[in-house]
């Protein structure tokens, strides 16, 4: 994918006001409308000319595409890191996302997503307050957050600081932070979101504020990868262990257990302890799974005495490891 310089299609300096963006682009609208002009890519033209406005015009679209992008050149191959527009707060939640339009593959790599997180069902409302389907209420916002493995398996309450951008009186972006105490309930899943309510625009005219959505993702884990409510750890065994059978101690979220090891276990064998995953979030739901996978470890073959003891092995044992390969060539 490559990477689009939405200030070069507006021709415009990164540190344009907001109402130069929109001279811009009505003075190349103008010129480039399908409508009004005859050029064979004038169609192509206008819908790059409106995706540019639609990010530049935007304040949160554009301060997130400036910390994305910055120092990006324009075509140049570009992928967006992971997690990079954490913790910035856009508006819209999932009874508005999406516009309609056509995008490019990189608009979407970058909003797309975004749109698509707010319009994700698996909510939970722990803002103690709830509204009627028909209430009359300002723009919802949504944000990415990463919270800690553990919260979910405890709950907790952590303090998180969101970005908000806005146009100042110069015409220029300025990014506004804001701190929230945020409820992380027990058995919560990434992907999933926390309903915050009137924490979103503000109301006017004695209207009910908007809702903030938080979209939850985990922080990466040094042992446990996470597969919706299952989490899965490698292990590493002994050869003996793995050979003879045995227990060993397996450190998980709720704490250490004791898993028997089956005698005869090969690397990537999986082991399932039931219910020792992502708690369950209500009653009628279950818990996740936690999987062990097996990872058989050689001793290194480092001394006069490690590598007598691997020849006595292949002299007693007699194994061949490729026999269920055939005949060789």
């Amino acid at each position: 994918m490559e990477f689009k310089d939405y200030y070069k299609v507006l021709g415009l300096e990164r540190t344009a006001s907001d109402e130069q963006i929109k001279k811009a682009f009505r003075r190349l609208a103008r010129k480039h409308h399908p409508d009004l002009s005859k050029a064979p890519d004038a169609a192509a033209r206008m819908q790059e000319l409106n995706e540019a406005h639609e990010v530049l015009r935007d304040p949160e679209k554009r301060a997130a595409y400036d910390q994305v992008g910055a120092g990006a050149q324009d075509g140049q191959a570009f992928r967006a890191p992971p997690g990079w527009n954490r913790g910035f707060e856009f508006s819209g939640g999932p009874d508005n996302a999406g516009d309609g339009m056509d995008h490019s593959a990189f608009f979407e790599a970058l909003f797309g997503a975004a749109r698509q997180g707010a319009g994700r069902a698996g909510r939970a409302d722990h803002s103690g307050s709830s509204r009627g389907p028909g209430a009359l209420r300002a723009r919802d916002h949504h944000a990415k957050i990463t919270v800690l493995l553990e919260d979910s398996f405890s709950g907790a309450t952590r303090t998180l600081s969101l970005q908000s951008p806005a146009v100042n009186d110069s015409g220029h972006i300025s990014l506004h932070q804001r701190q929230l105490q945020v409820a992380i309930p027990k058995g919560i899943r990434a992907g999933q979101q926390i309903r915050l309510v009137g924490q979103g625009s503000p109301g006017l005219d004695g209207e009910p504020a908007g809702d903030l959505y938080l979209e939850v993702d985990f922080e990466p884990h040094a042992r446990w990868q996470v597969d919706g409510a299952d989490l899965y750890l490698r292990l590493p065994v002994a050869p003996w262990e793995a050979a003879l059978g045995a227990e060993v101690p397996v450190s998980t979220p709720g704490g250490w257990l004791e898993v028997k090891i089956p005698a005869g276990s090969q690397s990537g064998r999986t082991l399932r302890l039931r219910g020792r995953g992502i708690p369950a979030q209500q009653a009628a739901s279950e818990a996740g799974d936690f999987h062990v996978v097996l990872s058989v470890v050689l001793p290194a073959a480092d001394s006069e005495k490690a590598q007598a003891a691997y020849r006595q092995m292949a002299k007693d044992l007699a194994f061949d490891p490729r026999a269920t390969q055939g005949d060789s060539a």
